[in-house]
């Protein structure tokens, strides 16, 4: 049975997310903000937490760890680069591992920019990815600890996973991402398209993710700074793509 998930807000522009596994009973969130958000949505769905599984260590999506951990005694699995900032962990990983939540496969992708150990998970066999805040939907999280280089080839990463991987970000971020990016690339069609679905979702008041990573990539400034018409219409032909991108996010700074 494929995995099920659960999208709910927190705090004033966080997502939680549960992830559940219907065969073990299994259920995780990705990340904790806050407990009471994530215990109002297990008791909605009736699932019980056996994991939690952290991005990186911002007390926005960290803050809830402890009530939760204390109430359903849960696993935390936590980046092995950030595990000495982050309360309660039990496990670490990195690149290349992987992590069982009843039958449900991640696997970790380091994901280092927004933090210097930022994780992200990939479930292959259900095209789900939780990317926290390294990839926002036509946007990317503020390059903090890392550097542009290292916040690009993450993005990289994220970009070159499959085109029908659903991703969940940290944020709902959507509709001001898009107006920033239609000052990048106004004549952009795949942005025109998403801006239009966008507003349908914010009309009916629904999330503006999950997105797919193959509708992203055409779409988001961030995902195109190794275009050449992208790097032209900044002045910045023929440099690499890292600076494209960084002063594509410096722009988005002082937006």
């Amino acid at each position: 049975m494929a995995a099920q998930t659960y999208l709910f807000p927190c705090l004033k522009d966080n997502f939680g997310v549960l992830i559940h596994d219907p065969e073990t009973g299994a259920t995780a969130s990705i990340d904790a903000p806050e407990a009471a958000p994530v215990e109002a949505a297990l008791k909605k769905t009736g699932w019980r937490l056996t994991d939690i599984l952290v991005t990186h260590h911002h007390a926005d999506h960290t803050a809830g760890i402890g009530e939760l951990k204390a109430h359903y005694k849960c696993r935390v699995v936590a980046p092995r680069h950030e595990a000495q900032r982050i309360a309660h962990v039990d496990e670490t990983v990195g690149e290349g591992d992987k992590v069982q939540v009843g039958g449900l496969e991640a696997r970790v992708i380091d994901t280092p920019g927004h933090t210097a150990g930022h994780i992200s998970y990939f479930l292959p066999a259900d095209k789900l990815a939780f990317v926290g805040d390294t990839l926002f939907s036509i946007g990317c999280g503020r390059v903090i600890e890392g550097t542009p280089e290292m916040m690009w080839n993450s993005l990289v990463k994220l970009r070159n996973l499959p085109d029908d991987t659903r991703f969940y970000c940290g944020h709902e971020y959507t509709d001001a991402n898009i107006r920033f990016a239609k000052t990048i690339e106004p004549h952009n069609q795949a942005l025109a398209a998403r801006a239009d679905e966008v507003a349908k979702l914010i009309a009916a008041g629904k999330p503006t993710i999950p997105a797919t990573i193959g509708a992203e990539r055409p779409a988001n400034p961030f995902l195109r700074a190794d275009d050449a018409e992208v790097a032209k219409s900044l002045g910045l032909a023929g440099n690499p793509a890292w600076k494209v991108f960084a002063e594509i996010r410096e722009r988005k700074n002082r937006f």
